[in-house]
């Protein structure tokens, strides 16, 4: 029963005909052309301003849009939908590499480390793993939907989620238009963080317990340093084996990441800093009533 399990499970997610065959193509495959691509990062960003500029103007400074299930939905729908990237993505990795290990013989890649990193020059959008890569692209735009749902609750709307958002559905974009190397190992641990993060807001989104600590924040500074790291990789990979695929796009994608690092980094430190700042004022305040009471108590005793 477990056995059969297993090899429908792979079967569905790695050895189907619509992935092993998938080919990235404006002709054949939805959303894959850089019209669509800025028409919809265009209307991403006028939508999410006109929402916030009526909810701003409609609803009082003390009300919020009730949203009942929707943002619990939404978390345990993105939750499901990284598990399964993260599992499609991870059997196909594994099919790929059974089935051209034997090219690499022609390129210097001697690893499997040095495949997920680093692909061979002349590679092609094709088959499984990029059908996953697939996936996550179409998944990013469920993905937007949580600004819409923060706007209508919290009235927030900040320069780095729209340009964060934006960005994440550009490089998405570019893996797939460039077979940009590095992308399978991108993906993997985007989703793997992707299925925590998510699972942890259903988690509290249904009243359950959160962290004594701010969880989403610190998963995003792991992923951005194991990002980092293998960037540094990539780098050195293309250095000595003389060439990886998709670099002139990477290069390009490094750039924006930095970016967004910079910006949260910036965003992170002032949140810690505000957070010193109201632990300094609590204990202020706790100071002080702990002094008034004192020389009360010395009052009533001279008294």
């Amino acid at each position: 029963m477990r056995l059969s399990i297993i090899q429908s499970t792979k079967y569905w997610l790695s050895e189907h005909p619509s992935i092993v065959n998938f080919r990235w193509s404006p002709t054949e495959s939805w959303g894959s052309t850089w019209s669509f691509l800025f028409s919809a990062i265009t209307i991403y960003i006028i939508s999410a301003a006109i929402l916030h500029l009526v909810v701003s103007l409609i609803l009082r400074t003390n009300r919020r849009v009730p949203l009942g299930p929707i943002r619990a939905i939404h978390s345990l729908a993105m939750a499901m939908a990284s598990v399964v990237i993260f599992v499609g993505i991870l059997l196909s990795t594994a099919a790929e590499i059974r089935d051209t290990r034997w090219f690499w013989r022609r390129t210097k890649t001697t690893t499997v480390f040095q495949w997920l990193l680093c692909f061979p020059l002349g590679t092609r959008p094709s088959g499984r793993v990029f059908f996953w890569s697939y996936i996550f692209y179409l998944s990013r735009f469920l993905h937007l939907l949580r600004t819409f749902l923060t706007v209508l609750e919290h009235r927030k709307l900040t320069f780095f989620t729209l340009f964060n958002q934006s960005i994440l559905l550009f490089t998405s974009f570019l893996w797939l238009e460039f077979s940009q190397s590095f992308q399978v190992l991108a993906i993997l641990l985007t989703t793997l963080l992707y299925s925590v993060v998510y699972g942890y807001r259903f988690w509290t989104a249904i009243g359950l317990p959160s962290a004594c600590f701010p969880f989403v924040v610190s998963c995003q500074v792991v992923l951005l340093g194991c990002n980092l790291v293998c960037h540094f990789g990539v780098l050195s990979l293309h250095i000595l084996k003389g060439g990886c695929n998709g670099i002139g796009a990477w290069g390009f994608n490094s750039m924006l990441n930095a970016v967004i690092l910079l910006l949260f980094l910036k965003f992170y430190l002032k949140m810690y800093s505000y957070r010193r700042k109201g632990d300094s004022l609590s204990e202020l305040t706790g100071s002080s009533r702990h002094l008034h009471s004192g020389l009360e108590k010395q009052d009533s005793k001279g008294s």
